[in-house]
Order: C-alpha cells, then sequence, then structure tokens
C-alpha cells in the first residue's frame, strides 16, 4: 500500500480565518498535537512581526520531535532569510515558496503577469534553496490557473530545486474528478512528490481527496479544526475504512485523533460566555477582617494563580493587614498582594535605568539597560507608545518573548508627585506570573513590574 503524507496547516488555517491572533502557549499546544498525532509536516503561518514570530517559531521547532517544519518565505530575499532564522533550529526545517498561478491572483494581489511571476518563483526558490535542502514550492489558486502557466511554474520550481509541489484548490469549486485530472497532468511533468491542498467548501473534500490520491498524489494537507478544509479526523476515518480499496495509507495515530483534537480546541477556544463568566467570578472576590486562607487560595484560583501553601499564608497574613486599615480588599488589591507577596524570587535580573522618546507621529524608541550576575545587559526596541516599546526591550536584552496576561496602573497617592503602582502579569508554560512596581514614574513602576515577574519566571525555572 502507498503511504500517502499528511501535511497539518492547522497553524497557518487558524491564523487565516481568527481575528484574534493565538496565544504563545495555544500555537505550541497545536503543533505538539499535530507532532503526537503522527503528521509528516507541520505548516506554520508566514511571518509578520519578525521580532515576535522568531521567539514563538523558534520555540516550536525546539518541541517538534518527529514532523517537518514548513514556513513560507514571503516575497523577496530578505523575508526568506527571516524565515529560515525562524526554523533553521528544527531537525527538519523546510523553506516553502507560496506564489499564486491564476491570472486573477497575480494581477490583483501581485500585480505582475505570468512573465514575471515565472521568474519571481525561479528566484524565490533558488533563494530558498540556498540555505535550506528541503524546499517546497505551493501554487495558489492552481485549480483556477492557466494549465500551461501552471505546468511551467511546477517544471521552473522542480528546475530551481524545490523538493515537493502542492496544487491547492484556494476557490474551492473543483469537484473531485477536477481534482483528480489535474493532479494527474502534474504528475505527469514532475519527478518531486506531489501534495494537494483541497476545499470544502462544496462539502466534497474527503472525495477529492481521495481522487487526487488515486491519481497519483503523494501527500495531502488538512487541519484539525477550520471551515471549508479538508478535516484530519474526517480523511483519517475515511482512509481507515476505504483506504484498501485505493491502494492508500496514511500513519497517523487513527485510535486518538479524535480526543486528542477535542483536547487541542478545548485549550485554544475563548467563548464569550466562558469570558463573561470569569468577569463576573472576579466581581465577587470581596475580602474582610475575617477572610480564611482557603478563601485566598480559591480566589486566587478564580484570577488564575497556583499558589504554593507558603504564599496562601504571606498573602492571607498581608491581606488582613490591608483589612484592618481599609475594611474590606476586591479583586484589584488582592491581586496586587499577590504580586507583592507571592512566588517571591531574588533580583536575577537588576532594573538599572531606561531611556525613551515618544510623540504621536512617531513610534516610540526605548533603551533598557539591566545588569545579570554583574553582566550589562542593553535593549533597544521601538513600539507603540513607551510602554509597549519598554517591554519590548526588555525582551530582547532575556532573549525571550513572554506573553502579557495583563497589564494595570493606578496612583498610590494624591497630588503631582503621586506615587505610581503598577501591575504586570506575565503568562509562561500556561502559569502566570505577577510582578509589582511603585514609582513617581509611571514608565519605571511599568518596568520595575515587568522585570519582578521576569524573575520570578527565571527563578522557578533554575
Amino acid at each position: 500500500m502507498k503511504k500517502i503524507n499528511v501535511a497539518d496547516i492547522t497553524l497557518k488555517k487558524i491564523s487565516e480565518d481568527r481575528a484574534v491572533s493565538l496565544l504563545f502557549r495555544e500555537k505550541s499546544a497545536i503543533a505538539n498535537c499535530a507532532d503526537r498525532l503522527g503528521a509528516d509536516r507541520i505548516e506554520l503561518p508566514a511571518v509578520k512581526n519578525i521580532r515576535e514570530d522568531s521567539i514563538v517559531y523558534k520555540t516550536i521547532a525546539k518541541n517538534v520531535q518527529n514532523a517537518a517544519l514548513v514556513i513560507p518565505v514571503g516575497f523577496s530575499a530578505e523575508a526568506v532569510a527571516g524565515a529560515w532564522e525562524c526554523i533553521k533550529d528544527a531537525k527538519k526545517p523546510c523553506l516553502q515558496v507560496e506564489l499564486p498561478v491564476s491570472t486573477i491572483q497575480m494581477e490583483y494581489a501581485y500585480h505582475v503577469k505570468q512573465a514575471k511571476m515565472l521568474e519571481k518563483i525561479g528566484e524565490m526558490v533558488s533563494a530558498a534553496k540556498e540555505l535550506c535542502g528541503d524546499v517546497e514550492f505551493s501554487a495558489l489558486d492552481a485549480t483556477r490557473a492557466d494549465e500551461d502557466f501552471l505546468l511551467a511554474a511546477i517544471k521552473e520550481a522542480e528546475a530551481k530545486g524545490a523538493c515537493a509541489v502542492t496544487v491547492c484548490d484556494n476557490a474551492g469549486v473543483s469537484t473531485p474528478e477536477q481534482i483528480a485530472k489535474l493532479v494527474a497532468k502534474v504528475k505527469e511533468v514532475l519527478n518531486v512528490p506531489v501534495y494537494v491542498q483541497v476545499s470544502d467548501r462544496i462539502n466534497m473534500a474527503v472525495a477529492a481527496a481521495f481522487s487526487a490520491i488515486t491519481s497519483g498524489a503523494d501527500g495531502i494537507k488538512c487541519a484539525m479544526v477550520g471551515k471549508d478544509i479538508l478535516l484530519t479526523g474526517e480523511i483519517s476515518d475515511a482512509i481507515s475504512a476505504c483506504g484498501a480499496q485505493i491502494g492508500a495509507e496514511i500513519k497517523l495515530n487513527s485510535t486518538n485523533i479524535h480526543s486528542s483534537i477535542d483536547d487541542m480546541v478545548s485549550n485554544i477556544s475563548h467563548d464569550p460566555n466562558e469570558a463573561e463568566k470569569t468577569v463576573s467570578e472576579r466581581k465577587k472576590i470581596l475580602f474582610e477582617l475575617d477572610a480564611t486562607a482557603t478563601q485566598v487560595s480559591e480566589a486566587a484560583a478564580v484570577l488564575g494563580y497556583e499558589l504554593s501553601d507558603i504564599d496562601v499564608g504571606n498573602v492571607h497574613k498581608a491581606l488582613l493587614q490591608v483589612c484592618e486599615k481599609k475594611g474590606a480588599v476586591g479583586a484589584k488589591e488582592f491581586e496586587a498582594l499577590i504580586a507583592s507577596y507571592a512566588m517571591q524570587a531574588p533580583s536575577t535580573y537588576h532594573f538599572e535605568n531606561y531611556t525613551t522618546t515618544s510623540s504621536n507621529i512617531a513610534s516610540s524608541m526605548t533603551q533598557i539597560v539591566l545588569k545579570r550576575n554583574g553582566d550589562v545587559i542593553c535593549g533597544v526596541s521601538a513600539g507603540d507608545g513607551p510602554i509597549d516599546s519598554a517591554f519590548r526591550a526588555i525582551e530582547q536584552c532575556v532573549g525571550h518573548h513572554y506573553e502579557l496576561d495583563d497589564y494595570q496602573v493606578q496612583s498610590v497617592t494624591e497630588g503631582k508627585e503621586a506615587l505610581g503602582s503598577a501591575l504586570v502579569r506575565l503568562r509562561y508554560n500556561g502559569k502566570l506570573y505577577s510582578g509589582n512596581g511603585t514609582s513617581t514614574d509611571i514608565i519605571a513602576a511599568s518596568i520595575r513590574a515587568y522585570i519582578n515577574a521576569l524573575n520570578k519566571i527565571v527563578f522557578e525555572e533554575a
């Protein structure tokens, strides 16, 4: 039986479909799930923000153990180099050249004619091949392309070093018979594996995939979740039931596939009703002088913190002291107490100074100077405002991106020289770490709060 390779495009599909981007841990969870299920290739979304995406993708590259990790390279030599930096440490890196081959997409999306696009395909595949031995060419909107140009494009890609070619039905209106004919013609002119990416827009994705396989396709692209796409669970079930009839098999873990996907989906779904429930629970948090340590632990869990018995004791003691002075403590003040008294850690990173420039007509630029073990570390970054650029500069110093779960500022005292307090919540490996900082300079307070949370992460890792 012929083994059909499976390329998982869940991350790419969700990136296209969702208005809100996935969290760091969600992206990692999806890639890990696809790897455990036995996908031969895992495709990442194209790089949008090289600084942030590179950190996420480098982490995924280290975690993926079995599958090849595929990343689109964009439309320029600089983009190719940036994409390669993101996955070069993967066990099986692959650079993917994605370009349209239909007239409508070439002219309206890229503003080029056939001759120029053919030249660009050769140029991009060559640039990718110089960096990576495994290069894929993905012919976007292939089902609406002029047949002669499509064949010329894929032959050019192979000639320049492409190790695999994908034909895509982006329009989603091709019948299984049309997919089969297209794949057969592509297979006639190529000596490299051919993948097919079908659509479920007309509810025929599984049938189209079967037709492509019977016409010689070497691989299929599917996603664990998403609309108008071949679903991993469905094609796995279909191949398990009828694969022998077409002499094909896939190596996915069909036993655990549905439960694994369900678990993965439950970790990335964001139900507005659940969010409202969480907000409602936060509003219920109100402590008075008779508050118990058990209530402190339960309230911390509602806010997302996992406190040790020692941390619960420290927060409880501080809480009662505040209650003696002002009678009651709400959710915001309680969280500030957690930041100040729970999970205390030594100062691995010590804040030295910062310099920032900001205006309403240009991006802010901040320079941060930290010390670690006597060594001076400097980071410089631009951002949307001084706080954003400061946090980015800190990440540049430490070489890691942490998900900013929450950021709050409030005045502690009154008047022009009021003391400001900042609360920063960072999420790392699914856990929350909060830091608190105070200063008459709110930017400095925010930096101190971020570093306070950062030191807790570093201490727990060590």
